[in-house]
């Protein structure tokens, strides 16, 4: 084995989504229980929606952050901890979750925001950490105006999707877990890879991608775990 090879640190870009929390217990929205079911999404993931009943949006990010307090990261994202211990990984995750953090991981980008802060309607840049305290209705952000979840809402700017794009560009290894490659902007991420990095897919579903992937399908835990076997076994 060459010592020098073995030394050097690959960039890996993680990208996930519901399916590596929904073993913890998290629910998925898209599913056929998933929460949806019980919201249109109009009504709970729009800033319209917030416009119109903001109790009941509020009272909804509410019961998630509950959820979240009483659920605890799984396999999956401890071994992306494990991963990290040698190569530079990044976790680009649509979730809002923040098992990847709590497992260990230390290099996160949150495209759709995070349950655990939130911020005004007119500054949209100063956070306020509420770890997993409910928001009530005539609670104010700094700016003064109602506090609401720093949730990306549908219609909403994502921000971070542009630090995201340029991690992919230096990619040498792109991981997919746990996400259809439906919702954009996040599917796109996949097309600043450069092609000769290698790519690897965890989905226990199909998932479409425009190039050739190492496809797993099993569920997160499991495919993870091989993934990155695969990648630390070689070095």
């Amino acid at each position: 084995m060459n010592s020098t090879r073995s030394m050097n640190k690959l960039n890996i870009v993680v990208l996930t989504g519901a399916g590596i929390s929904a073993e913890s217990g998290i629910s998925t929205f898209r599913d056929s229980d998933g929460l949806w079911e019980q919201h249109r999404v109009e009504d709970v993931a729009t800033p319209e929606g917030f416009a119109r009943n903001p109790k009941l949006v509020l009272d909804f990010y509410n019961q998630r952050r509950r959820q979240l307090a009483s659920v605890e990261p799984n396999e999956a994202h401890r071994q992306l901890v494990r991963l990290e211990q040698r190569h530079n990984v990044t976790v680009v995750t649509q979730n809002v979750d923040n098992l990847h953090e709590r497992a260990g991981s230390t290099n996160v980008i949150h495209l759709h925001g995070l349950l655990t802060q939130a911020r005004g309607q007119r500054d949209t840049e100063t956070l306020v950490d509420i770890g997993y305290n409910d928001i009530n209705l005539g609670q104010l952000a700094p700016d003064g105006t109602q506090l609401r979840p720093h949730i990306v809402w549908f219609g909403e700017a994502v921000p971070n999707i542009e630090p995201a794009a340029e991690l992919c560009t230096s990619a040498d290894i792109f991981i997919v877990v746990g996400t259809s490659m439906n919702v954009y902007p996040a599917a796109g991420l996949i097309h600043y890879v450069p092609r000769k990095a290698e790519c690897f897919v965890v989905d226990p579903k199909e998932v479409p991608v425009s190039r050739q992937v190492h496809y797993y399908r099993e569920p997160a835990s499991s495919g993870v775990t091989r993934v990155v076997d695969q990648i630390l076994n070689r070095q």
